[in-house]
């Protein structure tokens, strides 16, 4: 049995690895460890255990020796938690992966950074740029990752993949892009600031085929930014959306000596969780224009630009849409029962064959 044990597999990137894995046969059991139940336990394949990786993580959690470690949990929404959580949960659960994979003779680890390492990137920034984050959550992940190359330095033959992905989306997003979706199908979307600012983004089917690409490649050590190519600005990812909704919503930029007093008296009216905080809207103002330059000197095919995402986002679960997109024309469904009908008079019918601080799976905002 080839087994996995992915932390932080409760969350969104965390669910979605552990099916493709089991789907493609890459592994016969993962093993999600999370501080919150997992939507797939009892699946086949599936093992979860309540498992805080701020402290020390028990030698036993499965029976064999991981093939692979895939550290996923972080504390990272924003706004969320304070200053200290982030680096208390990024840095004590990097240090504790880290030693139970020495504790397990485990020799790879695929850890997930952000591109919150690069700080606000107003031109294209790909891995041989600056790292100067300017968030707790860019400064602490940072860091965790100097921790996991100290972990593969001790030893030549281990292997440490780290990825730095941007926004992510896709099947189940509880994000940054489902949000922008449902606003401007509503209509209160406005641009923070400029409609021509620059905002990476992932899309989890993308990213799931990185994460081959790069266990497959075999390399010793490889660090790569995930986001599709190229970046867009907001203002064309804003166009894309309204197609795929078929909306004629209006979106207009708003200044942000404007939105912001906006957001803060919303927020003082309406409490923490509302989708115009001015902590979102900060970010959204911020650019985020990175470059994926490790993968594609090294060949990576991207699949996904946005709007064909949304379009297979759509096909794979398309009760996320529910509510935001047109009904189809009532004539399509007659055509076909007529096509069936035919098709039986002339017997060649045919049967058709699917408050506590949250470490959870790392969702980029």
């Amino acid at each position: 049995m080839s087994s996995c044990v992915i932390f932080g597999g409760a969350g969104f990137v965390g669910t979605h690895l552990a099916r493709h894995f089991l789907k493609t046969g890459r592994f016969s059991h993962c093993h999600l460890a999370d501080i919150r139940p997992s939507a797939l336990e009892g699946e086949k394949g599936i093992t979860t255990s309540l498992t805080d990786v701020r402290l020390p993580i028990p030698v036993n959690l499965i029976r064999e020796t991981p093939a692979w470690i895939f550290n996923l949990a972080a504390v990272h929404r924003e706004p969320g938690h304070i200053r200290e959580e982030y680096f208390e949960t990024n840095l004590k659960g990097a240090h504790q992966v880290c030693a139970y994979a020495e504790a397990v003779g485990c020799r790879n680890i695929y850890f997930t950074s952000s591109i919150s390492v690069y700080g606000p990137t107003i031109g294209p920034t790909d891995e041989r740029s600056p790292v100067q984050p300017s968030t707790p959550y860019g400064g602490s992940k940072y860091p965790a990752e100097l921790i996991h190359e100290m972990w593969r330095r001790q030893d030549s033959s281990r292997r440490l993949i780290i990825s730095r992905p941007g926004v992510l989306y896709g099947p189940g997003d509880p994000g940054n892009i489902m949000r922008m979706i449902r606003a401007i199908k509503r209509g209160y979307f406005a641009f923070p600031g400029s409609p021509g600012v620059y905002k990476s983004y992932g899309y989890i089917y993308g990213l799931l085929d990185s994460v081959d690409f790069t266990m497959d490649a075999g390399w010793r050590y490889f660090c790569y930014n995930y986001v599709e190519t190229p970046t867009e600005p907001l203002c064309e990812l804003v166009k894309l959306i309204k197609r795929f909704l078929d909306t004629r919503a209006l979106v207009m930029p708003l200044p942000l000596w404007l939105l912001m007093p906006a957001s803060k008296f919303i927020q003082a009216m309406v409490g923490f969780k509302n989708p115009i905080h001015p902590v979102r809207v900060k970010k959204a103002a911020t650019p985020t224009h990175i470059v994926p330059q490790a993968l594609l000197d090294r060949g990576f095919k991207f699949k996904y630009d946005f709007e064909n995402s949304l379009k297979h986002w759509r096909l794979v679960n398309p009760s996320d849409f529910e509510g935001l997109l047109k009904t189809e024309s009532r004539k399509t469904p007659v055509v076909l029962k007529m096509t069936r009908l035919s098709e039986k008079a002339g017997d060649t019918a045919k049967s058709e064959p699917d408050k506590k601080v949250d470490i959870e799976q790392e969702v980029i905002e």
